[in-house]
């Protein structure tokens, strides 16, 4: 059985955060913040922040990476959607492991973009400053009330 106390406090803070960038999407004129792929990052930042893939390089150059990559295969590459979507996928996994930024909820926002067919305004909101808003949190969080080393100095 899992640490209830780590349960806890990582669904709570996850409410948290997910519940402020729901309310700044829905509930004010300033864009969208929501990503579904954030719901995933939760698990890792409030339930693992010692593992590499929730750092917030990890977290925000993997979310950018990948949601680049499904832009790239969504506007430049002509090919039917049950295709390009494996293979956006698939390069934005391989470019996230090459360039050291593996954030595994990031695999799925090629998924997103090219099933959501959305413009290159999705970089900057919700990718860029939702990203932005959730590495916020969770050093907050891990650092300052939960007084956990975070994020981890190499």
């Amino acid at each position: 059985m899992g640490n209830p106390k780590q349960s806890f406090l990582a669904g709570l803070f996850s409410i948290i955060t997910i519940g402020i960038l729901t309310f700044l999407t829905y509930r004010t004129e300033f864009g969208i913040f929501l990503l579904a792929s954030f719901g995933s990052s939760m698990v890792l930042l409030y339930g693992y922040p010692e593992s590499p893939f929730a750092q917030p390089k990890n977290v925000f150059f993997g979310h950018l990476v990948t949601a680049i990559v499904g832009l790239l295969f969504l506007h430049f590459v002509p090919l039917p959607i049950f295709l390009s979507i494996p293979l956006a996928v698939g390069f934005g996994v391989g470019l996230m492991i090459l360039l050291n930024v593996t954030h595994p909820p990031a695999g799925g926002n090629p998924i997103i973009v090219i099933i959501g067919s959305v413009s290159y305004d999705y970089l900057l909101s919700p990718v860029i400053s939702g990203s932005i808003i959730i590495v916020i949190f969770a050093i907050i969080v891990n650092k300052f009330i939960l007084k956990k080393s975070y994020p981890i100095q190499k």
